[in-house]
């Protein structure tokens, strides 16, 4: 069972009664997007619709339905001054109590979502390759991270996948479609071999190389000796390229992290919209 659905199955088991809250309409802007889902118990509460005083309003009034044994509700909620929010749009909430069935589903949900994530893979533990674990095991990713060295991966603390591997290529080439690989051994050698498979793959959602224009040159010219001419154009590298010159451990893994989710929500996106057209086109 994954951490989140964990946490989500101890919810459910906590809590005697739970009112679920949907957001059903959205309309300008607002927190989150319709069908966007939380669930609130008498002392907890599990998801959320976006924070602020939208959530607590939600929070508060699922709690008045659970002390009154309401079943239903619907809440139009303006997201401006007057309830001290300023995103302008407007928001409709339903608000139900769940039966034991809606509490099997909710979890079934929970855990299909997780299982959907898109795959991170860390190729190495050293300091950075930490950083970035410790950051990503709060997003909704797999973060799966990979090494040769027992010592170094014990050295992790992170909630993540921990991989001992001989031959971490391995789990280049098993990696799912649309997986995202941060490359940053020890060894610059093996570096080129896992970014080069990685892009060899065709599929990857994002792939970045830890070093420098100079290390990218010399990728470039290994790959058309070895590789029959891979084109690395689809390479991120430096990876998390700012105008910091901060380079510790944490601002380069805080920077690495953002590039990677913009890279794989943005590829979610994509997908998600060719889906839409094409049942639009299905349906005309």
């Amino acid at each position: 069972m994954t951490a989140l659905s964990a946490n989500a199955a101890a919810f459910f088991g906590a809590e005697s009664a739970i009112i679920r809250v949907e957001v059903t309409e959205v309309r300008g802007s607002s927190p989150r997007e319709a069908g966007t889902e939380m669930f609130v118990g008498a002392k907890l509460f599990q998801g959320t619709i976006g924070g602020g005083r939208l959530e607590q309003i939600a929070i508060d009034r699922g709690r008045e339905m659970l002390e009154t044994r309401q079943l239903c509700d619907m809440l139009d909620v303006p997201l401006g001054p007057e309830i001290g929010q300023c995103c302008g749009g407007h928001v409709r909430l339903r608000l139900s109590w769940m039966s034991r069935a809606d509490r099997q589903e909710a979890l079934y949900r929970i855990r299909k979502e997780k299982s959907g994530q898109p795959h991170v893979y860390i190729m190495g533990a050293g300091h950075v390759g930490r950083a970035i674990a410790d950051l990503l095991q709060h997003a909704p990713v797999t973060c799966i991270l990979v090494d040769m060295r027992q010592e170094e991966l014990q050295k992790c603390e992170a909630t993540v996948d921990k991989r001992l591997r001989a031959l971490p290529e391995v789990d280049v080439f098993n990696a799912p479609p649309k997986s995202a690989f941060i490359v940053l051994t020890h060894d610059h050698g093996l570096d080129f071999l896992l970014t080069s498979a990685a892009l060899e793959l065709g599929h990857a959602a994002y792939v970045g190389m830890i070093g420098s224009a100079t290390k990218r040159a010399k990728l470039r010219s290994w790959c058309r000796t070895h590789c029959d001419g891979l084109t690395i154009d689809q390479l991120t590298c430096p990876i998390g390229a700012t105008a910091s010159r901060d380079k510790r451990p944490e601002i380069i893994a805080a920077f690495v992290a953002a590039e990677v989710l913009t890279a794989l929500t943005a590829v979610q996106h994509v997908s998600d919209s060719g889906e839409e057209a094409a049942l639009l086109e299905a349906a005309q």
